[in-house]
């Protein structure tokens, strides 16, 4: 079982856990250190997850006053979610990038002239609510083909910019902000292409599902609950750096 710490606001691992036993019979790791591992609804000390090890260190040698460091590896801040702001705005962003290529998609595939006929059809049915059904009919028939592919366009732009190592598509870059799943790390393909038709239920719950970012906790809108993601700021080449930094120095550590 992979065993994440949490310290000082921020998560360190994952570890084993006979590491993480061994660390808190030494000293390394404090009772007070916080844990977390897939199934557990959230994070609790370690002398909750572990009692046997922490009753075992203080009957032997008390531990140091000040927990030894935890070895070096990627950290991130156990809180730092991204506002529904900052979200929104990111998301304005994306709309702008995506706009182009789905406005020359739709008039490759006709949507232009399908609208010149809908504003004829309608002005010349008058009063005619018949008239003007069939012809919202036959214009939502003459632009499905184009709405489709613009559609699968706009997934495939989130699901493999979010999975990517960027972790974030252009507008979330822009704002400085990225998706994770719920350890802060990078999330799956699968994932991310699960993370984006689940905005749906969102739109269907008339926006409340996008406004539950403001409000829930880890400020998670409802897909994020669905897909079991999270919005952390600070872009995911900041961490990537830390991460190599740090694996340099314990490389350099152990070869000494």
């Amino acid at each position: 079982m992979d065993i994440w710490i949490g310290r000082n606001g921020e998560r360190h691992g994952p570890y084993k856990e006979a590491d993480v036993r061994q660390w808190l019979r030494s000293g390394e790791a404090s009772g007070d250190d916080l844990g977390w591992y897939d199934g557990l609804a959230d994070w609790q000390p370690l002398s909750v997850l572990f009692p046997d090890e922490v009753k075992r260190s203080a009957s032997a040698t008390p531990p140091p006053m000040t927990a030894a460091p935890l070895p070096p590896t990627t950290t991130v801040a156990l809180e730092n979610y991204a506002g529904f702001w900052k979200r929104v705005l990111a998301y304005i962003l994306d709309a702008l990038v995506l706009y182009i290529p789905n406005k020359l998609i739709m008039d490759a595939m006709g949507a232009e002239a399908a609208q010149t006929r809908l504003n004829d059809a309608v002005q010349a049915a008058a009063d005619n609510v018949q008239a003007v059904l069939a012809a919202y009919s036959h214009f939502y028939a003459d632009v499905g083909n184009a709405t489709l592919v613009t559609g699968v366009l706009a997934w495939l732009y989130f699901a493999f910019c979010e999975s990517s190592t960027w972790q974030a598509t252009l507008g979330k870059l822009a704002v400085g902000i990225r998706v994770t799943d719920l350890h802060g790390a990078r999330i799956s393909i699968p994932r991310a292409l699960g993370r984006y038709p689940a905005k749906f239920l969102s739109v269907f719950t008339f926006g409340f599902g996008f406004l539950m970012a403001g409000w829930t906790r880890r400020k998670q809108a409802l897909h994020d609950m669905v897909a079991s993601t999270l919005v952390l700021n600070g872009r995911a080449t900041e961490f990537q750096a830390h991460a190599s930094k740090n694996e340099g120095s314990t490389s350099s550590r152990f070869d000494a």
